[in-house]
């Protein structure tokens, strides 16, 4: 299974039809957000695939969020944490503005993979059973340019792609 990792968009349309026309390529099954969309029309222009949104610090709209992703496809979610199991595996999604919370996730030993945002910085680490991935901020980028990213669960295979504004 294939999936498209986004965060920290920040209603950055520009960048982000830029990392659709890269998921759009190599299509992903699902894409996951990490938190920080911002506005509901934002949401809009990702009904191609099947989405699970993390909720972020930014992300106050929440209901209305919650409405427009489960509007464009009905096996869409959306929460501050999600807890899926996707193609077998574990996974954690969230904002990771709450440091205790994402820590425990990290720590707990009950996920392979916890998927988070915020920092705006990319990560790829492992921590002991888990890895701890941060696709990096597609708006606003923290020392590095805008990027999404794919996870290749089958291959534990991660791809960071950097978008050029």
């Amino acid at each position: 299974m294939l999936l498209g990792l986004l965060s920290d968009t920040h209603d950055n349309l520009h960048l982000l039809q830029k990392a659709l026309a890269i998921f759009r390529r190599e299509n992903p099954d699902v894409l996951i957000h990490c938190g920080d969309i911002t506005q509901p029309e934002t949401l809009a222009v990702l009904n191609d695939f099947p989405l699970h949104c993390a909720f972020g610090n930014m992300d106050v709209e929440r209901d209305a969020l919650r409405r427009t992703i489960q509007s464009l496809h009905p096996e869409n979610e959306a929460a501050p944490l999600l807890k899926l199991s996707l193609d077998g595996h574990a996974i954690a999604v969230l904002h990771g503005d709450k440091r205790r919370l994402l820590d425990e996730m990290i720590h707990g030993g009950q996920f392979a993979y916890v998927l988070h945002g915020h920092t705006h910085q990319r990560r790829d680490e492992m921590v002991g059973v888990t890895r701890v991935i941060n696709p990096g901020a597609l708006s606003r980028a923290r020392w590095g340019s805008p990027s999404c990213a794919l996870l290749d669960l089958a291959r534990d295979d991660l791809r960071v792609m950097d978008i050029q504004p």
